[in-house]
């Protein structure tokens, strides 16, 4: 999953936390939910997410229960095997809406909350409740929503305390923003003092906001899949990706810089995008981030940039988020 490109990204941001939503089982048993499509990987396999030293994959997306609450049982064992934390799936309701508390080095935590939405594809019927295993599920984007998560936060957060809601949502093609995503993405900034939605679902990069100076991902894009060679989807550039570092100010919560590497997938690896590939996915984001009063820059150290109206903060953290994919989100 992580090739030698993307861990020397990694090693060059040295990011103090890395966060991934893991679009898989990880598993070798189970039956599959009949659903057209499902996926797994091997526990064996599972290595690669400590080669790149990932501190938390969130859960909440339509594959986690592909098959079933073995697959389910499989994959948090794994990843508790594993060291790395874990949101949005469990064994009931309390397991799945809890959320990940990563502490930082040099003090501070960040909380990592994960939600799906039906929209992108998960059924119903996977919701966790008070004794039912499943994901964190929403099935709206009400105010009462809102409420709950800003509940859950209240109940959880101290002072100092930097909050990122991870939400898959949406279709899979597409660059178009429904209104109502953000509306609720403002919602949750406003009223559950999130400082960073992270949201995938979508298979392509789409528009980036920065609202009351937080950060806004309406949809990462896969970062790694098996699409290869699968015709028809060319116009939204799918073997490009991103992978993403947000600076977070630790005492705010606002966002001081947010930079992005494009890179290709080839083989099931990723490789550097070439020169063209890389202004032909500058272009495309810059052009939908817009909409939103964000443009897209390239840096001299060979990086893409968020530009905006901001104030400079004066303390950094900086966090991996990109959307990982194994294979499809």
């Amino acid at each position: 999953m992580f090739g030698g490109t993307a861990l020397q990204e990694l090693t060059r941001a040295q990011p103090d936390v890395r966060i991934i939503n893991l679009e898989t089982s990880i598993t070798r048993r189970g039956a599959f939910v009949p659903k057209g499509i499902n996926y797994r990987m091997s526990p064996e396999n599972a290595v690669c997410l400590v080669s790149a030293d990932i501190d938390c994959c969130v859960l909440a997306n339509n594959h986690i229960f592909d098959w079933g609450l073995a697959g389910l049982v499989d994959t948090l064992e794994s990843l508790e095997r594993l060291r790395i934390e874990s949101a949005g799936a469990g064994l009931e309701i309390d397991q799945a809406s809890a959320p990940a508390v990563l502490d930082l080095s040099g003090g501070g935590r960040i909380l990592v909350f994960s939600v799906a939405l039906v929209t992108s594809g998960v059924p119903v019927s996977w919701a966790a409740r008070s004794e039912t295993p499943g994901v964190c599920l929403l099935t709206d984007l009400s105010d009462a929503s809102v409420a709950r998560i800003a509940g859950r936060v209240g109940r959880l957060r101290r002072t100092g305390d930097v909050v990122v809601l991870s939400i898959h949502w949406g279709p899979n093609w597409g660059f178009e923003i429904p209104e109502e995503h953000r509306r609720f993405a403002h919602e949750l900034i406003d009223n559950a003092g999130v400082s960073i939605v992270h949201g995938h679902s979508s298979h392509h990069p789409i528009a980036i906001e920065v609202y009351r100076n937080r950060l806004i991902l309406y949809g990462c894009g896969d970062f790694l899949n098996d699409y290869e060679g699968i015709s028809g989807y060319e116009e939204f550039l799918d073997d490009l990706t991103l992978k993403y570092f947000a600076s977070v100010d630790l005492t705010s919560g606002n966002l001081p810089e947010l930079d992005m590497m494009p890179l290709q997938m080839q083989r099931f690896q990723l490789v550097y995008a070439s020169s063209e590939d890389f202004d032909l996915l500058m272009e495309t984001l810059d052009r939908e981030s817009r909409k939103f009063g964000t443009r897209i820059i390239r840096k001299p150290d060979g990086r893409l940039a968020l530009s905006w109206p901001h104030d400079q903060a004066e303390r950094r953290l900086e966090s991996a988020l990109h959307e990982s994919s194994s294979p499809q989100g």
